[in-house]
């Protein structure tokens, strides 16, 4: 069977297909109607679009809701997806960098509370800017806490510290 001997029903994509593709839309807009306003914002989406996606926080009924996540998904068709997965992807980024930074973060608070005086002296030498008096405050009672098995306040404050002076 060659390509001439296919008939037009050949080449088109199934139902099946094509519910999968319907489905992958609305999940697409499920993932857009929970993000933050100014998140959404980043998207280059069409008024229309934009109008169901703010429509959704009013529809409280189940069925009610499946159906318009459906014309949400009807509506996705007609947009850019590119873009919209560019923004996706550049969302996803951001927050993979701000997770490692945070992380990067938690390991000096550890470190400092750890280590002491020489895990102090390295953290000042690459943030002079610090309040050193604080730090060592903190640093001392996140100490006292660990070692009493208090809630760690003052590690959640010497964080605070920590991530204040990195910028972040």
């Amino acid at each position: 069977m060659t390509q001439d001997d296919l008939s037009p029903a050949d080449e088109r994509p199934s139902k099946s297909q094509i519910k999968r593709e319907m489905q992958a839309l609305q999940q697409l807009g499920e993932q857009i109607i929970a993000m933050s306003d100014a998140q959404r914002a980043r998207f280059p989406l069409s008024d229309d679009l934009l109008h169901a996606i703010e429509e959704t926080a009013r529809i409280k009924a189940r069925e009610a809701r499946r159906r318009h996540m459906q014309y949400v998904g009807k509506l996705m068709r007609g947009e850019d997806l590119d873009g919209i997965q560019a923004v996706f992807d550049a969302i996803e980024n951001e927050t993979l960098r701000r997770d490692h930074a945070f992380h990067r973060l938690e390991k000096w608070r550890d470190r400092l509370i750890d280590e002491g005086d020489d895990a102090v002296e390295t953290f000042v030498d690459e943030f002079p800017e610090v309040d050193r008096q604080a730090l060592r405050q903190l640093i001392r009672n996140a100490r006292r806490e660990r070692e009493q098995d208090k809630p760690p306040t003052n590690a959640r404050r010497l964080f605070r510290l920590i991530r204040d002076t990195a910028g972040l």
